[in-house]
């Protein structure tokens, strides 16, 4: 991304109130992968970047002694904060990674889920390895973009065409498989992080058009008028089709150790 610090702080601030439900929660079975990956314990101390609404954290909460979270956007840590109540070993702080008072040497794991990619290059494997123990672990997960079969992403193509064609984008699995191998090399080729393992996973999800829709929302920046034209010529569009809306996308983790 290259978003400055402003721009990142109020990007998703929109569609806040929404994210949680709206964006598909990660495998259990990767989560559970990077737990015995990364040799996690009840006495580990992970430091989370870009946590948003807490959908990793939560995850992970049960499992460590303490979270610390970075999260740059005001409404987000609320929400945060709020998702996690019942969890009071984690720590939701305000602020960018790239602004965050570094903690040297201090943590077992260095957790990032949807969010690495929004860390200036030239800090997050720097500060990242900074921030570890000695042989610690950088775990990155990541949900692509969930996407309905190509038959009605073709129908809804028209309506994009008509009423937004610059947001209209369609991966698939193996334009996504490349995006994940792309990750995956940038962690090696940072020279902080090595024996890494990537799994992946293929996922489905049935949504409602109304879910549907508002996951649309947290996938792309949208000026209120172009989503009131915009969503009910979608909406029309998908009901062609039933009243839900299958979805499939790539899910995965990458764990590396620290090797400098």
């Amino acid at each position: 991304m290259t978003k400055n610090l402003e721009q990142k702080k109020t990007w998703y601030t929109p569609v806040a109130d929404i994210y949680h439900q709206a964006r598909p929660s990660y495998s259990q079975e990767l989560v559970d992968r990077a737990v015995i990956l990364a040799q996690l314990n009840s006495q580990s101390e992970v430091l989370e970047l870009g946590c948003g609404s807490g959908n990793a954290t939560l995850a992970f909460a049960q499992s460590v002694v303490s979270i610390t979270c970075c999260e740059i956007n005001p409404e987000f840590c609320q929400l945060a904060q709020q998702n996690c109540q019942t969890y009071p070993q984690v720590k939701i702080h305000n602020t960018s990674f790239e602004e965050w008072e570094l903690e040297a040497n201090k943590f077992h794991a260095v957790l990032s889920a949807n969010s690495f990619h929004w860390i200036s290059p030239t800090i997050k494997y720097t500060k990242a390895a900074q921030a570890m123990l000695k042989d610690g672990y950088l775990i990155l997960l990541w949900n692509l973009t969930p996407e309905p079969p190509k038959k009605i992403f073709k129908a809804l193509e028209e309506v994009y065409q008509v009423y937004a064609p610059s947001l209209f984008r369609y991966e698939g699995a193996k334009i996504q498989s490349e995006i994940l191998n792309d990750f995956r090399q940038e962690i090696l080729d940072s020279g902080y992080f090595g024996d890494l393992v990537s799994e992946q996973i293929a996922c489905q999800i049935s949504y409602s058009i109304d879910q549907y829709l508002n996951l649309v929302k947290t996938l792309r920046r949208l000026e209120p008028q172009t989503t009131a034209v915009l969503f009910p010529k979608l909406k029309e569009r998908l009901q062609s089709f039933g009243n839900r809306v299958e979805l499939s996308f790539l899910s995965a983790v990458h764990v590396a150790r620290k090797i400098c």
